[in-house]
C-alpha cells in the first residue's frame, strides 16, 4: 500500500501511545468505531510491537502503523509486527536508504526546506511535517506548497479539533496528525465509548476557509 493511500484513509491520524498491551486492541476497535482506520502506534513503550501485532491480528478493518520508527532496525521490527506502515520524526540518510528496501512505506519527518529537498532527493514526496506548531504551522505549509507543489504533508504536533480544519483546507495537506483521540486518561479508565465519540468528531472534520497572509 502506498503511503498516500494510507494517509488518504482518514482525516486525521491518531498518535497513539500505548502502555498495556490490554488496551491496544479495544481502544483500537473504538476508534475505527468512529470512523478513523489509520492508526500510528508510537515505539516509545515496551508494549507498543506486541499492540501493532495485536491490532493488526484481531482489527481487521484498522491501518496499523508504527510511529517513533528512529532506525532500519525499528523500520524492520515494525513490519514484521504486522505494521501497515511506519512514521518516523525525523530522517537520517541511513533510514531513507532503509525504506527502499523495506515492506512498508515510512512516512518521513521533516521541518524545513532542507529536510524536504533531502527527502526528494531519496526519491520521496509525502512528509510529516513535525512538530507543526514549532515548524511554522499554517505559514510554513504555505510557503512550502511553492516551491515543492508536488509534495504533500502531515502536519503532526500542536494540532487540535479546532486547528485541524485550517490545515485540511490546504491542498499539500493530505491529513493531519494528532494526539486528542485517544487522551491517556480515557485509555487508562477503559472509556471506549469516549473514544469513539472523539473518532466520531474526527473523522466528520472538513477543511474550512484559510486566510490569506498579509
Amino acid at each position: 500500500m502506498e503511503i498516500r493511500s494510507v494517509l488518504a484513509a482518514s482525516p486525521v491520524m491518531p498518535v497513539i501511545v500505548i502502555d498495556d498491551l490490554a488496551h491496544a486492541v479495544p481502544l483500537a476497535r473504538a476508534l475505527v468505531a468512529g470512523g478513523i482506520r489509520v492508526l500510528e502506534v508510537t515505539l516509545r513503550t515496551a508494549a507498543a510491537l506486541d499492540s501493532i501485532r495485536a491490532i493488526a491480528a484481531e482489527v481487521p478493518d484498522a491501518l496499523v502503523g508504527a510511529g517513533t520508527v528512529l532506525s532500519a532496525a525499528d523500520l524492520d521490527a515494525a513490519a514484521t509486527a504486522g505494521a501497515r506502515f511506519a512514521v518516523s520524526p525525523g530522517a537520517s540518510t541511513a533510514l531513507l536508504e532503509a525504506a527502499h528496501a523495506a515492506s512498508i512505506p515510512l512516512l518521513p519527518g521533516v521541518m524545513s526546506p532542507s529536510d524536504v529537498i533531502a527527502g526528494l532527493d531519496a526519491g520521496m514526496d509525502t512528509f510529516k511535517l513535525f512538530p507543526a506548531a514549532q515548524a511554522g504551522g499554517l505559514g510554513m505549509l504555505k510557503a512550502l506548497g511553492g516551491p515543492f507543489p508536488q509534495v504533500l504533508f502531515c502536519p503532526t504536533g500542536g494540532i487540535d479539533a479546532s486547528t485541524a480544519p485550517a490545515f485540511l483546507a490546504l491542498p499539500n495537506v493530505a491529513c493531519v496528525g494528532g494526539s486528542w483521540l485517544c487522551p491517556g486518561e480515557l485509555v487508562r479508565s477503559g472509556d471506549w465509548a469516549a473514544i469513539t465519540a472523539l473518532a466520531c468528531g474526527a473523522a466528520a472534520l472538513r477543511p474550512t476557509a484559510v486566510k490569506a497572509q498579509a
